[in-house]
């Protein structure tokens, strides 16, 4: 890897070796992730590697191709601006293709007296920005893009990476972050704009701790609030579409997910707002055992 510039990163159980072509995209991580411990011992189980896809496109119309010991062949590579979401691509690419420690659910969580909330659904559900207005209400904060089960004990483990929002999420939580806590704002992604939030400093300092799953959500925005009940096959089959591991963990992967089903509650959550879903899960959680 002789020329290129490196970063270790540790979230949650994983360690990550970022490695770049350039400078800047390890700047602009160094900053987000201070509050973060590093590995000091040069040993990772993830490499993430920024690189331009020909030599000359280092400097010449520069752009960023997204590798590391995990990779998709037919990934388009993103321009030197969007070399943040580009690293986060690919430490998120790491995880969903190589991590066999827990079973993955994409899905965002976040944890009160012990107890975690999972929310999960296809994107623009606002699964992202209801974990971060949560953080912000006293909730502690433990990822908005894998939930990690633990198969032996069937607990939740933290992985409190950045805070992605999109579009007008961004506005919506730049209203009650503080602007020190933002990453650069990517605009023309292909996903629309983006910006990142550092979470709260208790998601970092507490991010070993596990949590109990005690609540699944599956929200839907832009539609009058509801709440409704769903059936266990209907559960079953959303979350091994929302599994990137669920296969690759075969028999443990079933046994995981079948004794999630059957134990955690679940509802279909829909909303208009941040403040109609603040309501509906608060009336949720305070019915729990």
């Amino acid at each position: 890897m002789a020329g290129l510039h490196h970063l270790y990163l540790t979230v949650g159980p994983a360690r990550f070796r970022v490695t770049s072509s350039w400078r800047k995209p390890l700047e602009q991580l160094a900053a987000l992730y201070s509050g973060y411990p590093a590995s000091q011992d040069g040993f990772a189980d993830f490499t993430v590697r920024l690189e331009p896809e020909k030599p000359w496109r280092r400097y010449i119309r520069p752009s960023v191709h997204i590798s590391g010991d995990y990779w998709l062949p037919d990934a388009a590579p993103l321009p030197l601006s969007q070399s943040l979401l580009a690293a986060e691509m690919g430490m998120n690419l790491q995880m969903a293709l190589g991590w066999r420690r827990h079973l993955l659910l994409h899905a965002s969580s976040v944890e009160k007296e012990g107890k975690a909330l999972l929310m999960t659904g296809l994107s623009g559900s606002g699964k992202s920005t209801l974990s971060a207005m949560l953080a912000e209400r006293g909730w502690r904060f433990m990822g908005d893009e894998f939930a990690l089960i633990n198969p032996e004990t069937g607990m939740a483990h933290s992985f409190p990476r950045l805070i992605s929002l999109k579009n007008e999420a961004i506005s919506a939580m730049e209203a009650i972050v503080p602007e020190t806590r933002f990453g650069p704002l990517m605009q023309g992604t292909p996903k629309g704009d983006i910006r990142h939030i550092v979470p709260p400093s208790d998601a970092v300092s507490r991010m070993t701790e596990t949590a109990k799953p005690a609540l699944l959500l599956f929200p839907r925005f832009g539609y009058e609030p509801a709440l409704r009940d769903m059936g266990k096959s209907e559960i079953f089959i959303r979350l091994t579409q929302a599994s990137t591991n669920y296969v690759a963990l075969g028999e443990t992967g079933f046994r995981t997910l079948t004794k999630f089903v059957d134990t955690v509650p679940a509802k279909a959550m829909d909303y208009q707002s941040g403040e109609q879903a603040e309501e509906l899960i608060e009336s949720l959680w305070s019915e729990l055992p």
